[in-house]
């Protein structure tokens, strides 16, 4: 079995169906998907209850310790385990939380299981590793210690491989956000013009760019939700600067709160606002543009010159071949 296992020919027919595999996944995929806007808007309609709970229970909490009386509240397994094991004095920095907002991730859960995957993960891909190495015996000629700080990397790799899905999850929403950013400005620029306040203006910019970007569209409700609940509105515009972690988002914070202090009109900044956003988004793409030709050197060397090639000189080649 182990034989088989380590044969290069079935090794090499496994890589090639799961390439096979991959890339009809990668094409067919798309035409399954189904838009998830529904469950993003339920998803900030929750949030929107637990930001009322959540200063419902500090305002009773409060009284509560004015009276001397504690309210205990039930905790899952995965925030057992968390707490037992004092992971979040060991795992969680000041960026982390941050970080988890920045990708979509609020709740107080998905800074459990953040927790829980970076605790287990490297166990697992060491156990996985182990098992390949020693067990299959895939790589016998190695020296041992070799292959023992192979599979400590591995374990490696498994502590930072939460870490990665963050960042991807940060990079993805950050660009759906940064896309659809100066268009949500024109039309919040429209609403404050037209007299609306700027809680109904988030709420209805909010509404008609849901279909363009839902994670913009959950970030300004979330806002709404905010400056109707937070003691302070400066907070609220603070907390959506650093929830996207874009600068663009920032610097219209920034106009908002200047605004809210001085009692200064804001039609003009976000005109100006826009403009640099959709500048910055055009820069963006003619990045992209100009990156284009040396990305494609490659692939064409690999894949268009040899088939350009056969197609020219084949004909030749079998004129020469029935000649000779």
């Amino acid at each position: 079995m182990i034989q088989t296992l380590t044969d290069p020919t079935l090794v090499s027919a496994v890589l090639v169906g799961i390439a096979v595999f991959a890339t009809l996944f990668t094409i067919f995929m798309p035409l399954f998907e189904r838009g998830d806007l529904n469950a993003r808007m339920k998803t900030v309609a929750l949030e929107r209850d637990e930001i009322r709970a959540r200063e419902r229970a500090r305002m009773t909490a409060e009284a509560n310790q004015r009276s001397g009386s504690l309210r205990h509240e039930h905790n899952t397994s995965v925030r057992q385990l968390v707490e037992k094991l004092n992971l979040r004095e060991a795992l969680v920095d000041s960026n982390t939380e941050r970080k988890l907002r920045t990708a979509g991730l609020r709740t107080q859960n998905a800074l459990n299981l953040f927790l829980f995957a970076r605790f287990t993960l490297p166990f697992v891909f060491l156990a996985a590793a182990i098992f390949y190495v020693f067990v299959l015996e895939s790589f016998p000629d190695q020296p041992l210690m070799l292959r023992v700080v192979g599979c400590i990397g591995v374990a490696y790799i498994g502590f930072y491989a939460p870490n990665v899905y963050i960042s991807n999850r940060i990079s993805k929403r950050q660009k759906s956000i940064r896309n659809a950013w100066p268009d949500a400005l024109d039309l919040l620029l429209i609403c404050v013009e037209s007299g609306i306040s700027i809680e109904a203006a988030f709420r209805r910019v909010a509404d008609e760019v849901a279909s363009q970007s839902a994670p913009l569209a959950e970030e300004l409700v979330l806002t709404t939700a905010e400056l109707s609940y937070l003691q302070e509105r400066r907070k609220a515009y603070e907390n959506l600067g650093d929830r996207t972690g874009l600068e663009t988002v920032k610097s219209v914070c920034q106009a908002l709160i200047q605004a809210e202090r001085y009692g200064t009109p804001i039609a003009q900044a976000l005109r100006v606002l826009a403009q640099e956003s959709r500048d910055m988004r055009m820069t963006e793409a003619e990045k992209k543009a100009a990156a284009l030709p040396p990305k494609l050197t490659v692939p064409m060397i690999l894949f268009f010159l040899p088939v350009i090639f056969g197609v020219i000189l084949g004909p030749a080649l079998i004129e020469v071949f029935d000649t000779f």
